[in-house]
This record gives structure tokens, C-alpha cells and sequence, in this order.
């Protein structure tokens, strides 16, 4: 346990933070949840809108911290790579 003002200070920050990139990176997981999900059901129009969605809130949660800039790029990539295999189809 932290007994110096400046190390319980740190450790408040530290567990608002966790709890904060916690929330963000659940967000992030079901809005890509959403955009697999009309991928596998093959609607094109629903997994273009549902990509729309995803990829503001992943690029938020990299401005944020929440990722890494690169990991955000991978996924945004990953997921509007599937959504035009729909499209080629």
C-alpha cells in the first residue's frame, strides 16, 4: 500500500485511468462485434454502417490512449477489409 501523498496520488490516477481504457476498449469491442456480425450475415448496407460507426470510436480510443496508434490502424484495416470482401462479392 502506498503510504507517500505523491504515490496514493499516482495510484488514484492510475486506477481511473485502468477503469476509463476499460470502458473505452469494451466500446470498441462490441462496435466490432456489430460489424462482424453483419459481415457473417452477409448484409453489405448494415456492416457499411456498422463500419462507419467502428471506426471513429477505435480511432477515438487510440487518441486516447486506449491503444496504440498502430494497433487502431490494424483494426480499422482488418475489419474494412472483410466488409469489401462483401462488397466483391
Amino acid at each position: 500500500m502506498a503510504t507517500h501523498v505523491s504515490a496514493i496520488k499516482r495510484s488514484k490516477q492510475n486506477e481511473k485511468r485502468r477503469l476509463r481504457n476499460a470502458m473505452v476498449k469494451s466500446s470498441v469491442k462490441t462496435s466490432v462485434k456489430q460489424v462482424l456480425g453483419a459481415v457473417d450475415s452477409k448484409d453489405k448496407e448494415a456492416s457499411l454502417a456498422a463500419l462507419n460507426e467502428a471506426i471513429p470510436a477505435i480511432q477515438k480510443a487510440a487518441a486516447k490512449g486506449a491503444f496504440h496508434k498502430k494497433t487502431a490502424s490494424r483494426k480499422v484495416s482488418r475489419l474494412t477489409k472483410k466488409v469489401n470482401t462483401i462488397q466483391a462479392k
